[in-house]
């Protein structure tokens, strides 16, 4: 008889518990020998620390990565995404093309965004130039849509710092908890005149290759006041945040269907209302903004060479990878998007623990089927894990999710398609071939 998994987990959802139960996984305590630990994002920092960490043997798995906060932190995702850009210039890629504004063509798809306070003065800079926009301020460490604010005029920023007890803007080392601010997104896509995002499940089973799902029940959520681009509403979260934990303390609010709508809906919607050739370019337009941040930390980072070696072309420089890959992680995140008016999406934030907490009946139905899904390729037929398996599970295996993007696969069939056309590895015809939008290169 095959041993049972031993589960641990410091977060106590049924949706998680009944998932285990119904493997006949048996629960244990982490001072006991497991081989799956759900945990908080808290845990695995112990999990991974220099002084109170250990060793994962081979059978062991847990659902994060140790340095997820490279993505799914405010600052550092925006920070990542700014470095790959730049390097993607460097090596000239198509990828990094812009137009006569010098705005990026194919990787524009986060708002112009500042640090604070290390960022201060850019920010001011940016903000004079059209000074009646509206910016949103969001702590880089909270979640659920804890301290966010709008602000509209630069004094309301001085304020806030006055209020913090901080009566200016100091270096970002300084202890002061550091804040994102971003152009706001004023021309939000309006559904029954209301604002609404998209939350998307994105699994990863590992980076280096990168390989990643898409979970096709994604869903939209609604703000329960109807929007108003309008400043003095600018203080009414009810209007402006989509987030849950806002949302279900205002008077509209609808225990029913929680101010839900799914995906599918969206896109059929979106089909009646924009025809389907545009709202195909959409989602395509979605799923290409989630594998570049992905691999905006799956990359390497690339270290300059000392200015006496620059002569030498072929010069070996030891790269580092900005997410680590350890093989007993895997990792399901919440992509936040938003659509403008014009359909274009951007990317909101990445969260590294999406709420496993449901606010209705339909809403318990999709997460537990999310963990059950997800249980399934990272640990096939609910066996004991083996950190070195392929990762590349049977298609039959994979439920809701399909995959976005495999790196294995794609680098393959790009060396099956330089072969078969006869081009030289890195030549510029090679090259501009892989510019998107082309389904292929990330499906």
């Amino acid at each position: 008889m095959a041993a049972k998994v031993k589960w641990v987990t410091d977060i106590e959802k049924s949706v998680l518990l009944n998932n285990f139960e119904k493997r006949g996984w048996i629960q244990v305590t982490d001072s006991e020998d497991w081989n799956f630990y759900w945990m908080s994002i808290q845990t695995i920092r112990n999990v991974f620390s220099v002084d109170t960490g250990y060793r994962l043997s081979d059978d062991q798995m847990v659902n994060h990565f140790p340095n997820h906060y490279e993505l799914t932190r405010k600052d550092l995702m925006i920070k990542n995404i700014k470095r790959y850009r730049k390097e993607l210039e460097k090596e000239s890629s198509p990828l990094a093309e812009k137009d006569e504004n010098g705005k990026y063509i194919y990787l524009d798809f986060v708002p112009v965004t500042f640090m604070l306070p290390a960022d201060y003065n850019l920010f001011v800079e940016e903000f004079r130039k059209s000074p009646s926009s509206t910016w949103i301020m969001k702590p880089c460490g909270k979640a659920q849509g804890k301290g966010i604010f709008l602000i509209n005029k630069l004094s309301q920023i001085k304020k806030w710092s006055r209020d913090s007890r901080t009566s200016t803007f100091v270096a970002a080392n300084s202890g002061k908890e550091a804040y994102v601010i971003s152009l706001y997104i004023d021309n939000p896509l309006l559904i029954g005149g209301k604002k609404f995002d998209l939350r998307l499940y994105v699994l990863v089973t590992t980076y280096r290759p990168l390989k990643c799902y898409m979970y096709k029940l994604g869903f939209c959520r609604f703000c329960t006041v109807k929007y108003t681009p309008s400043t003095s509403e600018l203080d009414n979260m009810f209007v402006h945040l989509t987030n849950v934990a806002i949302q279900k303390h205002g008077d509209d609010y609808n225990h029913v269907h929680g101010g839900k709508w799914t995906v599918s809906n969206l896109r059929l919607y979106l089909e009646s209302t924009r025809g389907k050739e545009v709202t195909n370019l959409l989602f395509d337009q979605i799923h290409w903004i989630v594998v570049q941040s992905l691999k905006a930390v799956a990359i390497w980072a690339f270290p300059r060479p000392p200015l006496r070696f620059h002569f030498m072309i072929n010069i070996h420089i030891t790269y580092s990878p900005v997410m680590n890959n350890d093989k007993h992680c895997f990792e399901c995140y919440g992509y936040d998007i938003i659509i403008d008016d014009k359909l274009k999406p951007w990317l909101i934030e990445v969260n590294a623990s999406p709420s496993l907490t449901s606010s209705t009946a339909n809403d318990r139905i999709l997460k537990y089927n999310l963990i059950n899904d997800t249980l399934n390729i990272v640990a096939p037929n609910g066996e004991i894990p083996d950190c070195r398996w392929n990762r590349s599970p049977p298609k039959e295996a994979l439920g809701n999710y399909q995959v976005l993007y495999d790196e294995e696969q794609a680098l393959s069939e790009n060396a099956d398609l330089r072969s078969r056309s006869g081009q030289a590895l890195g030549s510029k015809s090679t090259r501009s071939s892989s510019v998107r939008p082309v389904p292929a290169t990330w499906k």
